[in-house]
């Protein structure tokens, strides 16, 4: 009887929601978000060459790739609310490196930053399918990148400007945000997600279950799309500041453009209605073949670098309008039994794209200037245009039913 006077929210804990799940990215945007404009600079400070970063992100996209796969494996002995802890704190120890350890270990900072971004990105879309419903994916799509846009906009320049202050300021910043980050993910009781059905027998290995991935058409698509969208992101994120600080832009200047550019996410609810009110594979292929269109003219007008930053600025804001809807194709495609495995798959597009890109930047700076980079990634983004052609016209609209008899 005395737990009549108890508060049930006490008791009990909430069901997580959209919002909830919106406040938790809004912080994990802040903590990535003030250091997107800082590790670029810090990498051509250290190695003086755009090509020798190129290498040094390959090498670490490599590492993050088999550290995401290895996620579902881990998380047999590892509960999820402990693996997503241990992605979280990374992210703070990646801060103190790059605090105390100076430009020396800036890379070991870029390599915890990038291994607790697949890490919590594995847990978070394990959570977010156990809890979300399919048919309001799309609005908790949107409104996580609502809740981003404040990190998003105003870490990048905010990060520029501490670093030109006082150099370890960003990186205090950043693992105070994923401090706030960890607390508000204990105080939502996502536990360890839902329980689908027992496992028959466990997988014999981390790999074991790409065999499904690569039986469903679908999913490797979506797993495409997102894998090139994040391709456009990489090139503008790390290779826009290098080419403002070659055509004599000024080392600022990234950090301004990707505030300008990451100020659109405001403007997420109203490129949801759109995709709503067109289609997810309207949007989609609107999203790539506009993009890819302004990269190639950006690598095409590099004798005006202005002219080219803003081209690249508006690819930029195509690519947030793929953010909104370019993940949707894979997330209504998973099957609820295989949510952790496949959440641990499609992470996986930010570290193949953390492969190629540098990757193929490496090639390409081997016989053409970084201009040439732009035009590859306009390349790589209509190919994409051409994949999301075989989408289905109704995909993500409500079912029509049919009235009873």
């Amino acid at each position: 009887m005395a737990t009549r006077y108890i508060p049930i929210w006490t008791r009990f804990a909430p069901t997580p929601g959209v919002r909830g799940f919106a406040t938790l990215q809004g912080f994990e945007a802040i903590t990535r978000g003030i250091l997107i404009s800082v590790f670029p600079l810090e990498m051509y400070r250290a190695l003086q060459d755009a090509q020798t970063v190129s290498q040094v992100y390959f090498m670490i996209g490599i590492t993050s790739l088999l550290g995401g796969l290895m996620v579902p494996w881990l998380n047999r002995f590892l509960p999820r609310r402990w693996m997503y802890t241990t992605g979280a704190s990374l992210y703070v120890l990646g801060s103190i490196v790059a605090v105390l350890g100076g430009t020396d270990m800036i890379m070991f900072a870029l390599l915890c930053n990038t291994l607790a971004t697949v890490i919590t990105f594995v847990c978070f879309n394990a959570y977010v399918l156990d809890y979300i419903a399919r048919v309001d994916l799309g609005r908790a799509e949107s409104m996580r990148m609502f809740y981003s846009a404040l990190g998003w906009t105003v870490g990048p320049v905010l990060g520029v400007t501490l670093m030109a202050l006082w150099r370890p300021a960003p990186f205090v910043v950043a693992g105070v945000s994923a401090l706030c980050m960890l607390s508000v993910f204990w105080s939502m009781r996502l536990g360890n997600g839902k329980l689908i059905s027992r496992a028959r027998a466990p997988a014999p290995n981390p790999l074991a279950f790409l065999g499904r991935f690569f039986a469903q058409p679908r999913l490797i698509a979506g797993w495409l799309f997102a894998v090139i969208r994040s391709c456009g992101w990489w090139v503008y994120v790390v290779y826009l500041p290098i080419f403002a600080v070659e055509s004599g832009l000024g080392e600022a200047t990234g950090g301004i453009v990707l505030s300008i550019t990451n100020g659109t996410l405001f403007l997420t609810p109203l490129m949801l209605r759109f995709v709503q009110a067109s289609s997810i594979r309207t949007a989609v292929r609107f999203g790539f073949f506009a993009a890819g269109a302004l990269f190639i003219a950006a690598g095409v007008g590099q004798w005006l670098p202005w002219g080219a930053v803003a081209l690249l600025m508006l690819a930029s804001f195509c690519l947030i309008l793929l953010d909104v809807c370019g993940g949707l194709p894979f997330l209504m495609a998973v099957k609820p039994s295989e949510r952790t495995e496949m959440s641990a798959v499609y992470s996986s597009f930010r570290d193949v794209s953390g492969i190629l890109t540098p990757g193929i930047a490496w090639l390409v700076l081997l016989a053409a200037p970084l201009p040439g980079v732009f035009m590859a990634c306009g390349a790589g983004l209509w190919l994409a245009w051409g994949i999301a052609g075989r989408l289905h016209p109704r995909l993500g609209r409500a079912r029509i039913r049919l009235p009873a008899v």
